[in-house]
């Protein structure tokens, strides 16, 4: 079935990045010139997705002013012949149908999806965390387009997967399974941040999944995991045992905005991949070493 519908869960505190996480949402920290929320937007319709949810806050209004128009904004540049920013916002409130459900409580990632079940309506579904850039390899598709090939091909949900090292498996969820064809794992074990010793794999999830509407169910009976909180590797390891569940070696990159060092990161990266200030930035850099 085709993947129409994205949820983008955006609500956390984003404690690592106090104090200007008080004011400012980590979603919303500029890489170059872009906040980390609109990368995250694009990348699900530059994959095919037109409806899209965001799951925030009472705190991050900031994310919902980003994405609605501002008309008295738009005047000023239409009358100060400033073109270019001008078609940049009309651009901006064009990418896909945009919604937004406020997470009354940090209950973790599990319970923000709880919050998705209306709008999704049944469909299967895209999940991006909206705190973490996946940028596509040269010559790829989309991260999360690469994995809506494999839902089509396969059934199914679908997460992004990438090895990390055994003394790091304890930071994440983790997946074991056989390969089916090249870089696809049909998992037959979802463990959440297990032990190294216990960790059936060095293969963790990471940041992009494709889910079955059935999650929804498994959420609901899902007790409380790691941190006291609802945890989605917990009901996806459950659906695991009725339907099928895939990961993806994706051909790409990831940036966790949630860490400072990555953020910084990020901003090199995309910044050497533009072309207005490639040059200098690499030139910069060369200085500094």
């Amino acid at each position: 079935m085709t993947i129409r519908k994205a949820v983008i869960p955006a609500a956390g505190y984003g404690t690592r990045f106090l104090p200007i996480a008080k004011a400012v949402p980590k979603e919303m920290l500029p890489v170059v010139d872009k906040p980390v929320i609109q990368y995250v937007v694009e990348e699900a319709v530059a994959s095919g997705i037109t409806d899209i949810l965001l799951i925030i806050s009472r705190g991050k209004r900031a994310i919902e002013e980003h994405f609605i128009a501002n008309p008295e904004l738009e005047a000023d540049l239409e009358a100060k012949g400033k073109t270019e920013p001008l078609e940049e916002l009309r651009k901006l409130q064009g990418l896909a149908r945009i919604h937004f459900v406020f997470q009354p409580k940090m209950g973790g990632l599990g319970d923000a999806i709880r919050c998705a079940r209306e709008h999704v309506n049944g469909e299967p579904f895209a999940v991006l965390l909206g705190d973490a850039l996946v940028s596509n390899a040269e010559r790829a598709k989309p991260v999360l387009r690469q994995l809506m090939d494999v839902h089509e091909k396969h059934g199914g949900s679908v997460v992004a997967l990438e090895e990390v090292p055994q003394e790091k498996v304890s930071r994440y969820g983790i997946m074991g399974g056989a390969e089916v064809e090249s870089g696809v794992i049909r998992a037959d074990k979802f463990v959440e941040k297990p032990k190294p010793e216990e960790a059936p794999s060095r293969l963790a999830v990471s940041a992009r999944y494709i889910l079955s509407s059935s999650i929804f169910d498994e959420l609901e009976t899902t007790k409380p995991g790691k941190g006291g909180e609802i945890q989605l590797t917990d009901a996806m390891a459950a659906l695991m045992q009725r339907e099928p569940l895939f990961g993806v070696k994706y051909q790409g990159r990831r940036h966790d905005i949630g860490n400072k060092l990555d953020f910084v990161k990020a901003n090199l990266w995309w910044g050497l991949r533009r072309p207005d200030m490639a040059e200098q930035l690499r030139e910069y850099l060369k200085d500094l070493a």
